[in-house]
């Protein structure tokens, strides 16, 4: 069977208004005002290590790593404890998600978002059940942009990994679909969207009514 793994992060849902909140926590937690705003949306999407990397950097303290790891697990709880506050699927997200089902391919989704969060988000979007499987962070021993995850994304699926795509939003995701031999398609939507293009992926798309047909003209 053909497969369609998605990203979570920036492509499925906009997530960045709670991760950067659960980062600010961590400075409130030091005794300092929150260092992140709406405007750093693309580094939220990029982890929490990468915001905290960020605030940390406003501090002077850039290199900090010994407190960025500290901070890490205050981050995540955090997040664990308001992780859909403000997360909101992307229009039209789920309509391909069922228009793909119903066109015989598989669905799942590959982020490197730890899998407990990323299943705990979908739970509380209530669109879990919509996807064949998950594959998060800590799945397997390795995480994007090794190709590995992607390929089990598929696999668990019930989907043949040489025949997926990979809808994303990341270099990340560009790359691991590179890795893997297997065409990506990213999404111009995001707070990234404007460097898409110039990451050369096999299809663009600026909306969610656009992913079915874009799927199948790739043919997989």
């Amino acid at each position: 069977m053909r497969a369609v793994v998605f990203d979570l992060d920036g492509t499925l849902a906009d997530t960045s208004g709670d991760l950067l909140a659960a980062a600010n926590a961590c400075f409130q937690g030091l005794g300092v005002a929150p260092q992140l705003t709406a405007a750093d949306a693309g580094v939220a999407l990029r982890g929490g290590r990468a915001m905290l990397r960020l605030g940390f950097s406003r501090l002077g303290r850039a290199e900090d790593e010994a407190e960025i790891d500290r901070q890490y697990p205050i981050l995540l709880d955090a997040y664990r404890q308001a992780i859909a506050v403000h997360t909101v699927l992307y229009p039209g997200a789920m309509e391909a998600v069922a228009a793909l089902k119903s066109g015989g391919y598989a669905v799942s989704i590959c982020t490197n978002k730890p899998e407990a969060l990323a299943v705990q988000l979908m739970t509380s979007l209530g669109v879990l059940g919509d996807f064949d499987a998950l594959i998060g962070a800590d799945t397997l021993p390795v995480r994007k942009p090794d190709p590995e995850p992607l390929r089990e994304a598929a696999r668990r699926a019930g989907g043949d990994p040489a025949r997926c795509c990979l809808v994303g939003d990341t270099d990340t995701d560009r790359n691991t679909a590179r890795a893997a031999g297997v065409p990506s398609i990213l999404v111009s939507f995001g707070p990234s969207g404007a460097d898409m293009a110039a990451l050369e992926p096999e299809a663009l798309i600026g909306h969610f009514d656009e992913l079915v047909g874009v799927v199948d003209g790739l043919r997989l």
